[in-house]
């Protein structure tokens, strides 16, 4: 029977740190569906999502996990998924946000539970940290593609995040 999973892992990022990670997928057998990886501060991070099948393979997937902590200083995580329900295709629109200012405590908290309290559904989020060129002033930059439901305007939403962006002095624009 097939099993899917999602292995989250992090480690100081170095070259063959993907392939390593990597290798406890191949070496099981696992077929590998989705992936996001990026670097973050010296450390690189991976989330995965595999199938594969076996009676014993999530038990060998978490011994792996471990041997790649002690072999590799890699943490890696395993969480096994339901069955796959019936996909239900979504329904709404899918609209991007961006948001750039001064870098301060509360910009994805904000924008991310004023989006929850309307049913906005994040699919993506993508953000960054950058020095300004002029000031040197960190500018706290973010991509977020979001999936407004057909019961919410897209007015509603766009007023709300301009209230947002107006209370944290940043940009926010939502297209």
């Amino acid at each position: 029977m097939e099993k899917r999973f999602i292995m989250t892992a992090f480690g100081t990022d170095r070259p063959g740190i993907v392939a390593d990670v990597t290798e406890v997928i191949f070496e099981t057998g696992c077929t590998l569906e989705n992936t996001t990886m990026t670097r973050l501060a010296d450390e690189f991070t991976l989330i995965l999502l595999f199938t594969g099948q076996g009676d014993e393979l999530e038990q060998t997937l978490h011994m792996a996990c471990r041997r790649l902590e002690r072999e590799k200083n890699i943490s890696a995580f395993l969480r096994v998924l339901p069955k796959r329900p019936p996909r239900i295709p979504p329904t709404g629109t899918l609209r991007k946000v961006h948001v750039e200012g001064l870098d301060q405590s509360g910009i994805v908290y904000r924008i991310s539970r004023f989006l929850a309290d309307h049913r906005v559904n994040i699919e993506n989020l993508a953000a960054s940290v950058r020095p300004s060129p002029e000031s040197g002033a960190d500018i706290y930059s973010m991509e977020i593609v979001v999936q407004v439901p057909d019961s919410v305007t897209l007015d509603t939403i766009d007023r709300g995040l301009d209230r947002i962006a107006n209370d944290l002095n940043v940009d926010i624009i939502f297209r």
